[in-house]
């Protein structure tokens, strides 16, 4: 409850507090989107967009490559969900993520999921907008672990734990459900 004590009236106070809870939303997004080269082949994955660049301007954009956070290299090598598998799948310990070779680096990209979690919650972000095909960033679908080019619905595991706490999650082909958001209120449904 405000009060008028030290010295400031409570009808001064309550409009600026309102202010400070309305601040416009925080976007977590993938280093490769921003033209970063952080992807497994040491390219970037730049997505043109007007309201990503405004929000970039605003400084309400959090980059974040989970594979490079997690100690990954770049060049790496490519890296899949195994046995048309997903994030959640991944992140309850019943799905491993493999390199072409089939090394498995699962603990590598739920480190880094975490990470990335840690960063977004640091920031503020109440939405992402990531990669689409990544074994961590894929939104609206990943590969099938088998390396042949194969896709299928599903998330990457730093979008899985994203959602689990209640970071919505965003692929370029949806910026426009995106921008609604970012620009006209957190509490709109998704």
């Amino acid at each position: 409850m405000l009060s008028a004590r030290c010295g400031f009236p409570r009808r001064a106070i309550e409009p600026k507090i309102r202010a400070m809870s309305a601040d416009p939303p925080k976007l977590l997004v993938s280093a490769c989107l921003l033209g970063r080269p952080v992807r497994y082949d040491g390219a970037a994955r730049t997505f043109q967009d007007d309201c990503l660049a405004r929000w970039v301007a605003e400084g309400r954009v959090v980059a974040t490559c989970p594979e490079v956070m997690a100690g990954l290299p770049i060049p790496r090598p490519p890296a899949e969900i195994a046995d048309a598998q997903s994030g959640a799948a991944v992140l309850r310990g019943d799905a491993r993520i493999i390199e072409a070779d089939g090394s498995d680096v699962r603990d590598k990209y739920v480190r880094g999921a975490q990470t990335a979690l840690e960063l977004a919650l640091a920031h503020g972000c109440q939405f992402a907008l990531l990669t689409d095909g990544s074994p961590s960033c894929g939104v609206t679908f990943i590969y099938d672990g088998t390396f042949e080019g194969r896709r299928h619905a599903g998330d990457g595991v730093t979008t899985a734990l994203l959602r689990q706490h209640d970071i919505k999650a965003f692929s370029p082909g949806s910026i426009a459900e995106l921008a609604h958001l970012m620009d006209h209120g957190a509490g709109d449904p998704a």
